[in-house]
């Protein structure tokens, strides 16, 4: 497939664990909601066509049932339930540079005896232990980039009978991933999915459903949308959909085409193609080569060295981040190697 006119992307954005760049057919769609939205032109049931098609194009991707995949906005919000179905005392494993989102919802139960613990990467396969409830982890780790063990993951935690809530927000959109094993996995839309913020995505299992209350519902989480404007009675949806958080219009309606596109092309064709210039980029500091899209790298000056040259990273855990998507090309990385080129 000739990705050629898809992005828009100027030259030297490595920056997509910041935020992904939308492809064109997601642009013009929120263009075009954005104009009607302007002047009246429509009801807002067509924009809620997106929620739809943005949820059954996630389901397809994780190799999830639609039934089963839920949407809203953040992704603390989408776990707040799971943390507050937890019992008293339980024990939560998380690794020591987890993004927050995925440690603050289980630590604000600590005042009724949640612990929260958090142990380097490479030690969390071995730390799920019996006594463990939950393990809340990212796929792919924001600050550094390292990718889970999944398997071995998903392995240990049925082992000890402890349920597995996984961050794919840095994962999905360029690493394989299905939801075999996994008992919730959310993403929020706008790093790898490349939509725009306010779009978050999730699986939750049938038995983490039966466990769950959805505390959150309100009209959209009804059966029928359309039946449950007004009054007292409350005939929720079946399935994930009762999690439900009412969507943001827009931000859906530039994520469906976005999903749709990577499935058009394929998340192992996305996945080839940004290890290649991700180890590219490695191989040109000096790094062995990874199995991420996300390079970090203490490299002195690096980061003054960037901005001097035009190119868009990020600073994370004190080292310069650099992240490499569908649209980074080849050129791309040549021109970061050589802004770096005089501190190597």
């Amino acid at each position: 497939m000739d990705f050629e006119g898809l992005w828009d992307a100027e030259p030297g954005w490595l920056n997509t664990a910041s935020y992904g760049l939308p492809p064109r057919a997601a642009w013009e769609a929120l263009q075009a909601a954005l104009g009607d939205w302007r002047v009246g032109a429509t009801s807002w049931e067509p924009w809620d066509e997106s929620t739809t098609r943005s949820r059954e194009s996630f389901a397809r991707l994780v190799g999830a049932d639609p039934v089963d995949a839920f949407v809203g906005s953040t992704v603390s919000a989408a776990v707040a339930p799971i943390a507050a179905a937890l019992p008293d005392g339980a024990k939560v494993l998380t690794d020591d540079v987890e993004f927050t989102s995925n440690v603050f919802p289980w630590k604000v139960h600590e005042d009724r005896g949640v612990e929260v613990i958090a142990v380097p990467g490479d030690e969390l396969v071995a730390a799920i232990r019996p006594g463990i409830d939950l393990v809340a982890v990212s796929a792919v780790q924001s600050s550094t980039g390292a990718v889970l063990d999944l398997p071995a993951v998903v392995a240990a935690s049925k082992e000890v009978g402890a349920l597995l809530v996984i961050d794919a927000s840095q994962a999905l959109g360029w690493l394989p991933l299905t939801v075999d094993g996994i008992d919730a996995l959310v993403a929020h839309t706008y790093k790898w999915l490349m939509s725009p913020r306010g779009a978050t995505l999730g699986y939750l299992s049938p038995r983490l459903q039966e466990r769950c209350r959805p505390s959150a519902a309100g009209w959209y989480a009804g059966r029928t949308v359309h039946s449950s404007y007004y009054g007292a009675e409350m005939d929720l949806a079946p399935g994930a959909r009762k999690f439900d958080q009412s969507p943001a219009w827009f931000s859906f309606v530039g994520a469906a085409p976005a999903l749709e596109l990577i499935e058009q092309i394929g998340v192992e064709t996305i996945h080839r193609h940004n290890l290649e210039l991700a180890n590219e980029f490695r191989a040109g500091l000096g790094l062995p080569p990874s199995d991420s899209a996300i390079v970090s790298t203490n490299l002195a000056g690096a980061q003054e060295a960037f901005e001097a040259a035009g190119i868009r990273a990020a600073v994370r855990g004190g080292k310069l981040r650099a992240s490499f998507h569908i649209y980074t090309t080849t050129a791309d990385v040549h021109q970061a190697l050589t802004a770096l080129k005089p501190l190597l």
